[in-house]
């Protein structure tokens, strides 16, 4: 462990017979900036790694869907999975391109920076509640003037993304609900329980496409709340994009979701789950619903998807073991897959950026 004041010697040694005609104090935070680049970047994606690594390998329900792909896919479905993977490229490059319109009134960024700066995001999520720390991940790709207020940028295509899945999820409530009965239990009928929670989705639907398309409401929240006001340029941005941009975040989103939802019955299908797509379909849209409002851990979600993945796509198939390898599939490849590529990525990032 170094000692406090040994840095600025050390780069004095390092510094001095090349003879950079700086101040000193400008040659000092140079120097600091670059080193700290270097072993916070690769730091940072070592651990990440190790950590991606670690917490796959105490996924419970891995051995057993593993060998099921294995033997499956290696028979008969082997370009089906192919085309997976090259769809979970499209799948985080229309991310990338959502990302890239918020935060244009920023700063320009190129679809390949962003499309890192993506991974990197889902590197950086993999181990925090709901995903919060893509957003970390994502700012380190900007100038630092730009950070903060990219965050709001940020969550502005995420509240697209979630509206898009209560849409979806909607659709596919009403399908369960007049094909199959809730389970019993708690202080409603089932039926009861139906209507109430079907109404609360349409709520939440209605309220949620107002305020997106009402953003200056928030800006004035924070106007009017004294404790908030220091932060308001810092979400002012959210103020900015016309109608027809967040019309187009939407549909970008809508894209995405049909793109992972394919993926999702591709799997199924090559895994040997069989049921009549549509209603795949419809199934896969409230489990992506519920699995949007439960809180959980990114890379440790995959017991829990695994449970809700058996309980409603087993009401179409009996075939356990391919719905839990699709399941957990797609999770190696929409998210572990991304994630180890983006904490690779982190290795050329700079941390701390020249003024």
């Amino acid at each position: 462990m170094m000692v406090p004041g040994s840095m600025p010697r050390i780069i004095f040694v390092l510094f001095a017979k090349r003879r950079l005609f700086l101040p000193k104090s400008e040659q000092l935070n140079k120097s600091t900036k670059i080193i700290l680049n270097y072993v916070l970047g690769g730091g940072l994606s070592v651990w990440l790694t190790f950590m991606i690594y670690r917490q796959v390998q105490h996924q419970q329900n891995l051995p057993a869907a593993w060998e099921h792909m294995r033997t499956t896919v290696m028979e008969s479905g082997w370009l089906l999975m192919v085309v997976v993977v090259v769809m979970m490229f499209i799948n985080w490059g229309l991310e990338a391109r959502k990302w890239q319109l918020l935060v244009r009134p920023l700063e320009e960024v190129p679809f390949r920076r962003a499309f890192g700066a993506i991974l990197s995001g889902v590197s950086l999520s993999v181990n925090t509640p709901n995903r919060i720390g893509e957003y970390g991940g994502r700012i380190l790709y900007l100038r630092n003037k730009n950070k903060l207020k990219a965050i709001a940028a940020t969550i502005v295509g995420s509240f697209s993304q979630l509206i898009i899945t209560v849409v979806f999820g909607l659709i596919g409530f009403i399908y369960y609900i007049n094909q199959y009965e809730m389970t019993r239990g708690g202080y409603f009928e089932p039926a009861v329980r139906e209507k109430l929670l079907l109404a609360f989705l349409l709520v939440v639907c209605t309220l949620g496409f107002i305020l997106y398309f009402r953003l200056k409401i928030i800006v004035d929240l924070f106007e009017r709340i004294p404790w908030l006001r220091k932060v308001k340029v810092f979400i002012q941005i959210i103020a900015r994009y016309s109608p027809r941009e967040l019309e187009k975040l939407l549909l970008l989103s809508a894209v995405r979701y049909l793109v992972f939802s394919a993926q999702y019955l591709i799997l199924l299908y090559a895994l040997g789950v069989s049921f009549v797509w549509w209603q795949g379909f419809f199934m896969i849209n409230v489990i992506y619903l519920v699995m949007a409002v439960l809180p959980t851990i990114a890379i440790a979600e995959i017991g829990l998807r695994g449970s809700v993945s058996m309980h409603f796509l087993g009401l179409l198939s009996t075939n356990a073991a391919g719905i839990l390898a699709a399941t957990v599939a797609i999770w190696l490849i929409n998210l572990v897959l991304p994630a180890v590529m983006g904490a690779l990525l982190l290795l050329g990032v700079k941390i701390f950026k020249d003024k």
